[in-house]
């Protein structure tokens, strides 16, 4: 909690705010969530690594509203699957023990998406900036995004290929449109996708060389039976791992 001393005061009491810490949660199924969710249906299992905690993290809902964060984060913003537990959660819950304030998290994840779908001028795209906009309207710095994101990249030679210079290019656009030339990356490196082009795709992924960009490896973390998503336990995991990340290269 800071102490800010206003001029303007006609006592002597201090007035006190609260730092607010914002991320932005992006990408595809497995940043939206879908730890145990099966035939559609989420089986409510929230590890204590996921629970909400009212006073300190929140999420900026559909409606640009904050709200106290709770699993699943993305069900009103990847509205058309089912969502369950994804990294976000885990990840707020280990960075707090580590920052003075408030943890401000903006979902804009959505299942399915190519990366050409988070193009500048393309919906995903420009309702990511617009939401990342409203949350930090109301005060708060936008310290972060989390990127996860890659695995409908995977499908095609091209597609993967193309990868790098595509993620470079969004970087380089969310950067310039939210007026935050260093603004922290955090980008997972895929576990799963199209065995053919999949290592294509993570390749690209750890060779991006720009200013305060860096890489999570989810490989090695559990699938589910689907083997493209991952497990509750596994988005646990890798909420911890993007935590460490953070703290080490940003916090």
């Amino acid at each position: 909690m800071e102490i800010i001393t206003s001029s303007l005061q006609k006592t002597d009491q201090p007035i006190t705010t609260t730092k607010k810490h914002i991320f932005i949660l992006s990408g595809q199924s497995n940043m939206a969530g879908r730890g145990g969710v099966n035939n559609k249906q989420w089986d409510h299992v929230v590890p204590d690594d996921c629970k909400p905690d009212p006073s300190t993290i929140h999420r900026l809902n559909a409606n640009l509203i904050y709200e106290t964060a709770q699993e699943p984060l993305h069900a009103d913003i990847d509205a058309a699957k089912t969502c369950g537990v994804g990294p976000g959660m885990s990840f707020a819950n280990a960075v707090k023990e580590y920052i003075k304030g408030v943890i401000d998290l903006v979902p804009c994840a959505v299942g399915g998406t190519a990366i050409k779908e988070w193009d500048k001028g393309q919906k995903l795209y420009e309702d990511m900036v617009r939401r990342a906009k409203a949350a930090a309207s109301s005060g708060g710095e936008i310290k972060a995004v989390l990127w996860y994101q890659g695995e409908s990249d995977a499908m095609t030679e091209y597609d993967a290929e193309c990868y790098k210079a595509n993620m470079e290019n969004l970087i380089q656009n969310i950067r310039s449109d939210l007026g935050l030339p260093s603004l922290p990356i955090i980008q997972v490196a895929i576990a799963s996708g199209d065995e053919k082009y999949m290592e294509v795709v993570r390749k690209a992924q750890k060779a991006i060389d720009l200013p305060n960009v860096v890489c999570v490896d989810a490989k090695g973390l559990e699938l589910k039976e689907d083997n493209l998503h991952l497990t509750t336990a596994a988005q646990v995991q890798l909420g911890h791992l993007l935590a460490d990340a953070y703290l080490k290269h940003f916090g």
